[in-house]
């Protein structure tokens, strides 16, 4: 695999039972690249995130992150990775320095060097007074800061962000989109999902467009442009005609009726 690589999926296929959730998929993600997965409802973002991972094995194909096959070494890609899921299930019944302070402890971090990090992240997303809180009492998007300090607290070679900025104010969005960004300078790639398309124009170096499981076109936002005929365009104007959903006024017309 080349060094420069940092995720492959060869031929991915995934199914739930009678449900296609992944048909065929093949893509390459650059280290330090920021990378978008767009797509409509089920079109298998999350699942692609998931698989990645290693939290849900593919039926036929091959997944490597840096090099190494998810299913034959699974810790160890593990070790690598920060994770934010779109919907995050965490210990309401810790602290949020509790949480944090364990996951630290999974993942190996030098006692003082977990202090470090946390009391840096808890500043810098506007956390400090609250860590010792339960996380029961948190807002949600109290609850989105947390998952994202423990993702990057052990400074992850990889990122695998589902909607990272659901329900984050639009001053703790701008930290976490900087800090990304940051983060990609230093080599750390970035592979997110968002249904927000200002979002993936403004921060993604390269998009991918799926719709059925199916990768519907990849590149840059030129790329895209080109891919799709449409010169001067927004994503969100490409994404509407690649997924055939361009024409959207009948049914607003139908449901004003």
């Amino acid at each position: 695999m080349d060094s420069k690589i940092a995720v492959e999926l060869d031929d991915v296929t995934k199914w739930y039972g009678d449900i296609l959730a992944i048909d065929h998929l093949s893509l390459e993600v650059k280290s330090g690249e920021v990378f978008g997965l767009l797509g409509p409802n089920g079109s298998g973002k999350s699942t692609t995130l998931k698989m990645i991972l290693g939290l849900v094995k593919p039926d036929s194909g091959s997944i490597n992150v840096f090099g190494m096959n998810v299913n034959e070494h699974p810790i160890e890609v593990k070790r690598l990775i920060g994770y934010v899921p779109e919907s995050p299930r965490i210990y309401e019944f810790l602290t949020g320095l509790e949480f944090l302070d364990l996951t630290g402890d999974v993942y190996g971090m030098n006692p003082a060097e977990k202090e470090r990090r946390i009391r840096e992240y808890l500043h810098a997303l506007e956390l400090e007074g609250r860590e010792g809180d339960l996380i029961g009492s948190y807002s949600e998007g109290m609850k989105q800061k947390i998952v994202i300090i423990s993702a990057l607290m052990h400074h992850p070679r990889l990122l695998l962000l589902d909607e990272p900025l659901s329900g984050l104010d639009p001053k703790s969005a701008r930290i976490v989109k900087d800090l990304i960004r940051n983060l990609a300078a230093d080599g750390v790639t970035t592979i997110m999902s968002t249904h927000v398309l200002e979002i993936a124009q403004a921060m993604c170096d390269r998009i991918a467009i799926m719709q059925n499981g199916r990768l519907l076109a990849l590149g840059t936002m030129e790329e895209l442009r080109r891919e799709a005929g449409m010169p001067g365009s927004g994503l969100e104007d490409i994404f509407l005609k690649l997924t055939g959903a361009s024409d959207i006024r009948p049914l607003i017309e139908a449901l004003l009726k």
